[in-house]
Parts: C-alpha cells; structure tokens; sequence
C-alpha cells in the first residue's frame, strides 16, 4: 500500500516523465548534434553536387517537399514506392509524371546513412534538401528544425484532393493553404518558388489560347510556339521566362505584367492578394525573407514525432 506522502512524489515523478517524453518529441535545430554532428553537410554537399549537374533539379526539389508536407505532413510518404499495401502518392495525378528528384533525395539518404546508420529521417533530408536547393541557386537560407520520422504509410486519396491545382481560383488555393495552417501571404511567397522550374504544356495551354484579358498577348504568342493546341502534351515551358534558374522576384514582376504561365500563378495578382504581389514584385528582400518564413512554417506541418513512425534505411520502402 502506496502511503499519502509518497503520493505528491509519484504525481511529480509522473509529470517530470511526461515532461521529458514531450521535450523530445520536438523538432530542434540541434536534434543530430550529439548523434550525427555531420549530417547537414553531407546531405547539404550532395545537393550542392546533384544540382550542378542539372540546375533544374533546385525547383523540383523544393516542390517535392512541398507535395510531402501537403499529404499527412512533413513525412516523407511522398517518398514511398507501391506496393501490395501502399498506394503510393508517386502516381497521384498531381504527382505523375510531373514531380521529380526522388532519386536524389536518395543518393543523399545513402551518404548520411554511410555516416549515421539509422539515425537520420529521409523526412529530415528531405526538408534540408529543400533549404539548400534554394541556397544553390542564389535564394535565402533559414534554420531547420530536425527531428520528424518517417512514416510508414502513403496517402494517394489525400494527394489527389490536397495539392492544389494550377486551374485553382484565388479563394480555392487560399482554402487549400488555410487547411494546412497556412495564410494568404505564406500562400503568395511560396508561390514564389515558380520563380524556379518549368511546367508541362498540358498545364497551361487552356491559358495562353485563352485570349483573356488576364494574360499578355506576346507572352501568349511566344508560350504558343512550343505548346501546340494539340499535342506535345509535355512539352516543357520555363515558370519564369527572364531567369528561369536563379531565385529572385522576377516571378513576381512577370504576375505584374500578366505574364504568369499557370492559371493559378496570375489569379495571385487579383483580389485580396494582389498586393502582396506588387509588394514582392518591387521589394526582391522582402520576398526572400517571407519565403524563408513560409518554407520553416510549412516544413513543420503535422511532423511524426517521437516514437512515432519510423526511420527509414531506404526512402522508398519500409525497413
């Protein structure tokens, strides 16, 4: 029998537990310091190299990680490849033969796993891949949290609904950003990464044949010459037509100019946002500070903390 006066102290011994399990299930920017000191600057050194071998892959990149965080949060699901029991989120239609760098995210995985068996989350490389894509191309660098584990589970149901898509209006992909805890001026700045990057012709075709008001008749004619009406599906067109692989705001003077390539691109410089727009279009740091913001608060969207989840040795699969 457990006497009164031990009471206050089992109580405190409970809450201290409580205490410590609930420190460690936050991320930190410390989280591998005392495990694997090195592992920003492996994985970091292998992006570096995987994006001066393709300066593309910088976009791709950091819109692979924003199609993770946007399904079941920052967890690497994105990563996982079908089988008998996942449906992979690879071939949701957002992602189908559109998202790329898989590969890459690998070859760093393999490198810190050399280093650091089993320590480091493939959503942790992945959340630094993003940080240094930007970096590589001249864009703005921000401290990451690390410490979110992988899960074991994909989500094709929720990427096919959650991603918002390049035919969105305004109040739709405001909606989609607000579901994921983001607001309206986090939406227009990581929109901002379409600075980087290029689009498939089938994406914005209705668009540059569209004759609208909303879109530059040069820029039309010139999307026009490698995006036929019909055919050439995949044919690619860069985001951003005066410095297709720097980081910098000229995305935002193009909006400006309506000459936005995607649909869900120049609906940005209308309404409640519009603003915003004209204020990144002028101020290229005020931007580069906003993007850095909104990229930290995405990359902690409902992170698998804890005991939770797994590490995984392979990103693609299930230990």
């Amino acid at each position: 029998m457990i006497g009164r006066s031990a009471l206050p102290l089992i109580s405190l011994m409970v809450v201290l537990s409580l205490s410590i399990i609930s420190a460690e299930a936050q991320l930190s920017a410390t989280f591998y310091d005392a495990t694997c000191p090195n592992a920003s600057t492996i994985i970091r050194n292998s992006i570096r190299r995987a994006i001066s071998a393709e300066r593309r892959m910088a976009a791709s990149l950091i819109r692979l990680h924003f199609h993770d965080c946007f399904v079941q949060g920052c967890d690497a699901s994105i990563l996982l490849d079908e089988t008998s029991t996942i449906q992979s989120e690879k071939t949701a239609r957002p992602n189908d033969n559109s998202v790329r760098g898989y590969e890459v995210i690998e070859a760093a995985k393999r490198e810190v796993e050399r280093a650091c068996p089993g320590l480091v989350s493939c959503a942790d490389v992945l959340t630094l891949a993003a940080r240094d894509a930007s970096v590589a191309v001249g864009g703005p660098s921000w401290s990451v949290k690390l410490g979110r584990r992988d899960s074991t589970t994909a989500n094709r149901d929720v990427a096919n609904t959650d991603l918002p898509s390049p035919f969105s209006d305004l109040q739709v992909l405001i909606d989609a950003f607000d579901k994921k805890g983001l607001n309206a001026r986090d939406m227009v700045a990581l929109s901002g990464a379409h600075t980087l990057g290029q689009s498939q012709c089938f994406l914005f075709r209705g668009r540059i044949y569209s004759n609208g008001t909303d879109i530059d008749a040069g820029f039309a004619s010139t999307r026009r010459r490698g995006c036929p009406q019909t055919g050439g599906d995949s044919n690619l067109a860069a985001l951003d037509l005066v410095t297709p692989n720097s980081f910098d705001n000229n995305y935002f003077r193009n909006l400006v100019q309506r000459k936005g390539l995607l649909q869900s691109d120049q609906v940005l410089f209308t309404g409640s946002t519009a603003a915003i727009v004209s204020q990144y279009s002028g101020n290229p740091r005020t931007f580069a500070a906003d993007f850095a913001t909104a990229m930290i608060k995405m990359s902690e969207i409902e992170p698998t903390l804890g005991q939770n989840g797994i590490i995984r040795r392979v990103c693609s699969a299930i230990n």
